[in-house]
Parts: C-alpha cells; sequence; structure tokens
C-alpha cells in the first residue's frame, strides 16, 4: 500500500505517528511524508536559519522512512495561505494513496487544525483518511490502537534529532501517552502505542483495516491480580 503522512511542522510526524510509519515501512508499504510549515516561528533567532535548521533536524529524524517533502508555508499562518487547499491537493493526487494520515481536526495549533481541514478536502473521493492522536490526548477518542513497541526506540531517537526543540521533553511526553495507549489495551507492561480515528464519509466509511495491527492483550483476570 501507499501511506501519506501530512505533518503541519518539522517533528510533528515524528511525535504522533513515527512508529506507525515504521510499522507500515516494515510491512512493504510505500511511505510518503509531507510538512507543511518552515517551522520558523519554533524558537528564537533569525528566521531563515531556524526554518533551515528545522528542515535539517527533520529531514535526520525521518531518515528512515523517507525524504520528506517540505511544503514551505510560514510557520502559524497556515490558515492564511491562498494557495494552500492547491498544494496539498496536488500532493495527494500526484501520490493517490490508499490512505491519508494527518492531525485531528479538535487538535491544539491552529496549524494542525487548518491542516485537518485542508487534507479532508484533498483526500476527496482518492483515499481513507485517519486523523493521528491529539497533544497528550486532549480531546480525542481513538478508534483504532497501533502496536508501536518495535518502533519505540527509534521514534525516541527520531525525536531527540530534533535539537532546536528541547526534545528531551517531546521524547518523555510521547513514551508517556504511547505507553497510555497501551494500557488502554491492557497490554502488557513495556508496550506502546499510536491511536487514530477514521474520517467518517463516503465511500470510505470502513477502512480500519488498512492500519497496522494494536497491541496484544493480557487476559483481564491476570491484569487484575497486579492492580
Amino acid at each position: 500500500m501507499k501511506i501519506l503522512a501530512i505533518g503541519a511542522h518539522p517533528d510533528d510526524i515524528e511525535c504522533f505517528v513515527y512508529g506507525t510509519l515504521a510499522a507500515c515501512a516494515a510491512r512493504g508499504d510505500e511511505i510518503r511524508i509531507a510538512v507543511a510549515t518552515d517551522g520558523a516561528a519554533g524558537g528564537s533567532g533569525p528566521a531563515a536559519e531556524l526554518a533551515q535548521r528545522r528542515a535539517n533536524e527533520t529531514t535526520k529524524g525521518l531518515a528512515k522512512l523517507g525524504r520528506p517533502n517540505f511544503l514551505g508555508f510560514p510557520d502559524g499562518q497556515l490558515a492564511s495561505q491562498p494557495d494552500a487547499g492547491k498544494v496539498i491537493a496536488d500532493l495527494v493526487s500526484d501520490f493517490h494513496p490508499d490512505a491519508v494520515i494527518t492531525h485531528a481536526p479538535e487538535d491544539y495549533h491552529p496549524d494542525h487544525r487548518a491542516l485537518s481541514r485542508l487534507v479532508e478536502d484533498a483526500a476527496g473521493f482518492i483515499c481513507p483518511l485517519f486523523f493521528a492522536d491529539t497533544l497528550m490526548g486532549v480531546g480525542f477518542v481513538p478508534e483504532f490502537y497501533v502496536d508501536i513497541t518495535s518502533y519505540h526506540a527509534e521514534k525516541q531517537a527520531a525525536i531527540m534529532a530534533h535539537d532546536s526543540q528541547h526534545p528531551k521533553r517531546l521524547a518523555a511526553a510521547a513514551a508517556l501517552q504511547n505507553r497510555f495507549r497501551a494500557g488502554q489495551c491492557n497490554a502488557p507492561d513495556g508496550h506502546y502505542a499510536e491511536t487514530f480515528r477514521a474520517f467518517r464519509r463516503f465511500p470510505f466509511a470502513d477502512a480500519g483495516a488498512i492500519l497496522p495491527a494494536p497491541p496484544p492483550r493480557r487476559p483481564f483476570y491476570l491484569s487484575l491480580i497486579h492492580i
């Protein structure tokens, strides 16, 4: 299959969906990644220098999955870019993916929410669309859980490539959230999961089988022994 993941900023793919993309790549899927904005508002110093630094960090962090496509829209201003919809629609149309993954429409950052709306329109009748978990899961009700345990260390390393973003805090937050999501599945200790929700629309109202498998589940009575 062909999987397209579109993140709003440098480091979003790493923080929210890296493990799932790694699992997809391991089963033989073709992965395409795009980053919508330049990330120049995510730090101090000259904007052009920060944008280049963040692009380099993203290229390094995602090296095992492929080279990302940088769309270059200004950080924090995605909703006001008149050509953003066409650029994203062309990206989807050119790749013709079997599924697209992007941010949830209720996520915390305005660029995340703007991108979600743009991708909804761009995916059209081309393929199913999945929304990734929100930052720390706030307001997000998962429908699908993907076991990323085998790729957890790789995900952490990808996040740590973002030196400009104080990555230890990002890596710790991602580990906490992914462990919690696995815990919701009653997975054994040491398991990690990323979660998603499908954009339910015709003709792709039921497309969950596209995603990799969920974490293993312990028998419930055994888990009670440890409470």
